[in-house]
């Protein structure tokens, strides 16, 4: 089995199957009322706290387009390099479950409020593009709660009616890494734009992934099999691979593969059948009578545009002209609109260079030993690049500089007065370091010798005798000029 990032490739005897792979993102739009009332959307409120006469569907209550949600999903459809669409209908989308109080759903069918666009993504063995089929608007379904009540299955409808985006791609995606790359780059592209804060902990981003093999080769697509609700990337992965191999056991036992909506159960890591797949005549789609088509001008559209941001390609590519930072470092610095920040923030206060390599390397370890996000974070932008800066100038090394980092995790701590208070300035006095280096030479005279005849390893034996006998605060660049001139 292959699963590189060009393609993922199961095999079984003398046949290859590729792997084809689409994904229907369902992301909550930032905002704090709902698509169709003026409902709450706090998260983790009590249930049925935040539920009005609209959302739970009592009779003869009128939805009410929201227009901050409107112009929240066409700044995404920007962000997404798509065409906005002037006119949109909401449909409601005919089904029967206990949490769906109307009895249908309002989203959109055939005219979605955003069309046809593409992200790139960036991969080891280069760029690709990811089409974007289309980005509609949509309300969400309740919530059955089956865990409570021994005997009853309980409805909480908080989420009933609040606002969803669902970003369908194109079938481009070939193997686990590309799906990981698609869902961490519109994820940042939303949070870059405020659309979406992608906490997929939190059900504001979750996906149904579509799944299908063909043999190699083979251009037609396979019969695919929806997975419905996967809330983390990891999960996706999982549930990918364990159907890409049942859909290619199907086939190799001479089966057929059935269109079918199927669960992923993450105890088990196996997917199961929920139900065969609707065709879209199932839900008996029809335009909403109780909303006009949404028409919106070219005006409108062009002073949202105004508003856009500077979205990561854009970052990336300025990172890389400004501050002449690799593809790689910049794009870790550019895939979270905070992080890239914090490292600007650094940056103008101190060595470029030195920032990227703090904020990737210690930085993230601690975030991540925390399992925090850099917003949490208990070094400011302020002291972190004060600490550069007191490498940059000599006064302490990049070793003490890690112990003074460690000091700073523990509240925010000025690395200025840390060093002041526990006398860690590097020694930098020539005549003072002369003094050292003279008495190690003189008390290792047969490494001398050793070092002379042509063991040039031995140099860094002296090296660390200086910085032993100095408690570590010799400044090394000084230390390998004297002891090269002493040692000649």
């Amino acid at each position: 089995m292959s699963k590189n990032n060009k393609e993922y490739l199961i095999k079984r005897d003398n046949n290859e199957y590729e792997v084809v792979i689409g994904l229907e993102v369902h992301a909550q739009v930032l905002s704090e009322s709902k698509l169709f009332s003026a409902s709450p959307t706090k998260f983790g409120s009590e249930p049925n706290t935040q539920v009005s006469l609209v959302d739970a569907a009592f009779p003869g209550m009128l939805p009410v387009i929201n227009e901050f949600c409107i112009k929240q999903a066409i700044k995404t459809g920007i962000g997404l390099n798509a065409r906005i669409n002037n006119r949109s209908i909401f449909d409601r989308k005919n089904y029967f479950y206990a949490d769906l109080p109307q009895g249908y759903q309002i989203s959109q069918y055939k005219n979605p409020i955003v069309g046809e666009g593409s992200i790139t993504l960036d991969m080891p063995e280069g760029e690709k593009k990811i089409g974007i089929e289309r980005l509609h608007l949509e309300q969400d379904a309740g919530k059955s709660i089956h865990d409570i009540d021994p005997k009853n299955t309980l409805v909480d409808l908080n989420r009933s009616g609040v606002a969803l985006m669902e970003i369908v791609s194109k079938p481009d995606l070939r193997s686990l890494d590309e799906v990981n790359a698609f869902i961490k780059k519109l994820r940042s592209i939303m949070r870059y734009l405020g659309t979406c804060d992608g906490n997929m902990q939190e059900g504001s981003l979750r996906a149904d992934v579509n799944v299908s093999v063909r043999k190699k080769g083979v251009l037609e697509l396979g019969t695919r099999c929806e997975i419905k609700n996967v809330n983390s990337i990891k999960f996706m992965q999982m549930a990918i691979d364990y159907e890409a191999n049942r859909q290619v056991d199907v086939l190799e036992e001479g089966g057929t593969v059935d269109q079918e909506t199927r669960l992923f159960d993450t105890k088990k890591n196996e997917t199961r059948s929920m139900r065969t797949k609707e065709d879209a005549h199932d839900y008996r789609y029809f335009p909403d009578p109780d909303l006009l088509p949404l028409e919106l001008n070219d005006e409108f559209i062009e002073d949202i545009k105004k508003d856009i941001p500077e979205l990561p390609d854009e970052k990336k590519k300025r990172f890389i002209e400004k501050f002449k930072l690799s593809p790689y470092e910049a794009n870790i610095l550019v895939s979270d609109i905070e992080t890239s920040k914090y490292f600007e923030d650094v940056s103008i206060k101190s060595d470029i260079k030195l920032a990227t390599n703090w904020i990737t390397g210690e930085l993230f370890a601690l975030l991540n030993d925390k399992s925090i996000e850099i917003t949490e974070c208990p070094i400011s932008s302020e002291n972190l690049a004060k600490l550069i800066n007191l490498i940059k100038d000599g006064t302490i090394s990049g070793k003490i500089a890690k112990n003074v980092f460690e000091i700073m995790a523990d509240g925010n701590k000025d690395p200025e007065k840390i060093v002041e208070e526990k006398g860690l300035k590097q020694q930098s006095d020539p005549k003072e370091l002369e003094k050292i280096i003279d008495k190690v030479v003189l008390d290792n005279p047969k490494n001398v010798g050793a070092y002379k005849s042509g063991k040039d390893k031995l140099f860094g034996f002296f090296v660390g005798q200086v910085m032993k006998q100095s408690n570590g605060k010799a400044n090394p660049q000084l230390v390998n000029e004297i002891l090269k001139k002493k040692l000649s």
